[in-house]
């Protein structure tokens, strides 16, 4: 491989997925020197995690960027409901929240990344390279703390950019995480498992269609679907391990049940025309007991994978990077090093372990409680007793939207990467 030339940054973000690039944005609005690192051209890749929540968009408005958001192609989902073999029950009602965007906002990732990439641009310590494969760290000593990253370009060149703090922010398949690992270095994981995978297709939406986001439960059988305006984002789970099976059974099973838990998409279940056109995701739930190393930090789900549960992985990463943002600049900014970072980096954990551990445990509940006994039915099963009291009851349907829309501990943009001027600041849309 040839070697290709260094470059100098306070901060190198590995992954520009919303969390890296949030991140980045954060910290070069405070004045610290920022390159993120993508493995990819672009951000063109179908069926991530597409929801944008209420304390996003808050902090999204804190940045002055409601203005681009709502240029952007979104569709909002205000409730939840859920179709069991009695009916049909209202589960979540976002627009119980008291915030300034009582929703949920399902918008292509990609938009949304172009967006953050674009604004984090307009600052001169932002670095995006894209088609940068991060392939390894940078130690000055076998012993010594992490100063960089090594990544290739697409060209095949070897690119080294040294920096105090590396951030992983690129997923539950960390390169860096992995880089740790060849190092001898390697950070203890707790997995807790999954009863779960899930396939993901697209089907035509129709306007009579009912709105919405809204689970469909049969025997056996669980279909989440999200109404996205012109097509419905299907996630169809199935027993982990079980993909095989499914494929065995052949595309027309899969069709068939497509229809028997939404009768009115007969007719149009022929736009799965193949398996090129279902998405297969490999259901994690695991968590790192330390999420730092001398000189680099690890984020989102490269820190802890969530389960897909309440699609609230990206809001809890966009949460790390906030906070990360916040505890990390004014050090950075002071030109602190690893001796003085460390404890910084520890105190992030500390504070983002609390609304991890407490989300991933809903999630387990969730998937132990709910999602497992779906799966092994062999009746139709009927609506619980707390769905059938939350849809009697429309202050508890308070609880769950506040769980996924908020969070467990949203966190605060810093004043340092807020905008600075009046032309900056756009009011938060209603």
């Amino acid at each position: 491989m040839t070697a290709g030339p260094g470059r100098d940054a306070d901060v190198c973000v590995v992954g520009a997925g919303p969390a890296g690039l949030l991140l980045g944005l954060l910290l070069a609005r405070s004045g610290v020197r920022v390159t993120v690192l993508e493995k990819h051209p672009d951000f063109l890749r179908d069926f991530r995690g597409d929801t944008v929540h209420p304390s996003t968009l808050d902090v999204l408005d804190a940045l002055g960027l409601a203005d681009r958001v709502a240029e952007l192609p979104g569709r909002r989902v205000r409730e939840l409901t859920a179709s069991y073999a009695d009916g049909t029950f209202r589960v979540a009602d976002f627009t119980r929240l008291r915030v300034a965007h009582p929703y949920v906002l399902f918008l292509p990732q990609w938009d949304l990344l172009e967006m953050l990439a674009a604004a984090a641009g307009e600052y001169p310590g932002f670095t995006l390279l894209r088609s940068h494969e991060v392939t390894d760290l940078l130690f000055d000593a076998a012993d010594g703390p992490a100063r960089g990253v090594v990544a290739r370009a697409e060209d095949g060149r070897r690119i080294e950019v040294r920096a105090r703090l590396v951030v992983a922010a690129d997923g539950r398949r960390s390169a860096v995480r992995e880089a740790l690992v060849r190092a001898g270095r390697g950070l203890p994981l707790r997995e807790f498992g999954a009863p779960m995978d899930v396939l993901w297709f697209r089907v035509p939406r129709w306007p009579e269609d009912p709105e919405g986001l809204s689970a469909r439960i049969g025997a056996g059988r669980l279909l989440i679907m999200i109404d996205r305006g012109h097509y419905w984002q299907t996630a169809y789970v199935i027993p982990k391990d079980g993909r095989e099976a499914i494929r065995a059974a052949g595309l027309d099973a899969l069709r068939a049940t497509v229809i028997e838990l939404a009768p009115w998409l007969r007719g149009r279940v022929g736009a799965v025309a193949d398996w090129d056109d279902v998405s297969f995701l490999e259901v994690r739930v695991d968590r790192l007991r330390r999420w730092h190393s001398p000189g680099v930090l690890l984020i989102g789900d490269a820190a802890h994978a969530m389960s897909p549960v309440g699609g609230v992985g990206i809001n809890l990463a966009v949460q790390d990077a906030v906070a990360a943002a916040r505890m990390l600049a004014e050090p950075l900014r002071a030109g602190a090093g690893t001796a003085e970072l460390t404890p910084v980096l520890a105190r992030f954990q500390r504070r983002r372990m609390v609304p991890t551990m407490g989300t991933q445990l809903l999630q387990r509940w969730a998937a132990r409680g709910v999602i497992g006994p779906t799966l092994r039915a062999d009746v139709p099963v009927r609506a619980p007793s707390a769905v059938r009291l939350m849809d009697r009851l429309p202050f508890l349907r308070g609880l769950p939207a506040r769980l996924v829309g908020v969070g467990l501990l949203p966190e605060r943009v810093p004043p340092a990467a807020r905008p600075t001027t009046a032309s900056q600041r756009v009011p938060t849309a209603p």
